[in-house]
């Protein structure tokens, strides 16, 4: 197949890496230096015509602006096979208070909240909670728009910075889980599940990213737990709606079972490099993601290898605040020849001095390994080749996973 590409970032060049694995013909707008080199790039945001002059078979959208905007219905409308979700299903993402309510309505697990059209009646707000408490941005912060505040202090500071449109809710007791499906509007096909890591520092310190690396591991989620996620959380949403796309529930596994954080409407990233990484090669993901795009998802299955797998995102000075960007990146080869490492690009281009740096989050060092002790020695073992001015990164990426599985000590 002629695939489609849109968008710039790690788990874009995550998608171009497995689709060309499997022996499809990639392009990606705008894309990026990594995805370059797999494919065609083309530098422009007029993405009909991009998919009508390459006359691309399927389309696949990586960020959640061009769904916001509507490029699925746009697409449709053309006769463009397309893979995603409808403006309409894409606030489920862009709007925190769409969401909320939505779930609400359909009694799906979640956090006690109250919406506020402004900080004043947010700040007002404030006095129903316990603390800490959780502060949302309603529409679309990349991964940003949410503070997790540890006194009434703090959470007046949250409401004037994210203000003025809010969520406040209750904080939740658990462990993070990240949930995603394939689905056409009736049935779906699910990933394995993933944990992300949203603070900056580690130990989950410092302000929420974008997400600072991600693992995958077979023993996350038990049968059971994928079964409860998808008939009490999953099925509601496609049943009601015929959601089209990726559906990632950001998920608490609570003392009451999994409740629902977030809802977004496309493949998290970064933990679309470890997924795309675990894999198994026969798969076929393409195939799966045209036939959702089809309306004939049905019987489609997605296979998995049993090695987990750890990405390790590196980051540019500053990120998340006011990044530094035009720094030199060196060390990639090595890291992917010496450590068998796929080092996916997000922020960056090709500048003066070769490959540099242009964004908050530059690199997602992904490796595998027979166990998830393995798969982050050699993760950071890829982390220490690669080397650029400012660079940070967290030093505990699945951790937790290494604490909950002792038998791997």
């Amino acid at each position: 197949m002629k695939i489609l590409i849109i968008g710039s970032g790690g788990r874009e060049h995550a998608l171009a890496w497995r689709f060309a694995e499997e022996g499809h013909t990639i392009s990606a707008a705008p894309g990026n230096p990594g995805i370059a080199r797999l494919g065609e790039i083309v530098a422009s945001t007029d993405y009909l015509a991009v998919a009508e002059c390459l006359r691309a078979d399927l389309t696949v959208v990586g960020p959640e602006g061009p769904l916001a905007s509507g490029i699925v219905d746009e697409f449709r409308q053309r006769g463009l096979a397309i893979f995603g979700p409808t403006r309409e299903m894409a606030r489920l993402e862009a709007s925190k208070i769409y969401s909320k309510t939505f779930m609400q309505r359909l009694a799906i697990p979640t956090a006690r909240f109250v919406q506020s059209p402004s900080s004043d009646d947010a700040i007002a707000a404030l006095a129903r909670f316990d603390y800490p408490v959780v502060v949302k941005a309603d529409g679309l912060a990349t991964g940003k728009g949410v503070i997790i505040a540890a006194d009434r202090a703090q959470a007046e500071s949250a409401v004037r910075t994210l203000g003025p449109q809010l969520v406040i809710e209750e904080f939740l007791e658990g462990e993070e889980v990240s949930f995603i499906v394939i689905s056409d509007g009736r049935g779906v096909v699910a990933f394995e599940a993933t944990q992300d890591h949203k603070a900056v520092g580690d130990g989950d310190t410092g302000p929420n990213t974008g997400g600072m690396g991600a693992y995958c591991d077979g023993r996350i989620l038990t049968s059971a737990d994928s079964q409860r996620i998808l008939d009490t959380i999953i099925a509601p949403v496609i049943h009601t709606t015929s959601f089209t796309g990726f559906l990632y529930a950001g998920l608490m596994m609570t003392a009451d079972g999994p409740k629902v954080l977030e809802f977004n409407v496309r493949l998290g990233d970064p933990e679309t490099q470890p997924l795309m990484h675990r894999l198994a090669p026969q798969s076929g993901l393409a195939d799966v993601l045209m036939r959702a795009a089809t309306g004939s998802l049905a019987g489609a299955s997605l296979q998995w290898t049993p090695d987990p797998s750890v990405c390790v995102v590196l980051a540019a000075q500053g990120y998340p605040g006011k990044v530094r960007t035009g720094d030199a990146i060196t060390g990639i080869d090595n890291a992917m020849g010496d450590c068998g490492a796929q080092i996916f690009q997000g922020g960056t281009k090709l500048g003066a001095q070769g490959l540099e740096t242009s964004g908050g989050r530059v690199l997602g060092v992904t490796t595998s390994g027979p166990d998830l002790r393995s798969a982050v020695a050699n993760a950071y073992a890829a982390v220490a080749r690669i080397q650029f001015n400012g660079m940070h990164y967290r030093r505990d990426i699945a951790q937790k996973g290494l604490k909950r599985w002792p038998a791997e000590n």
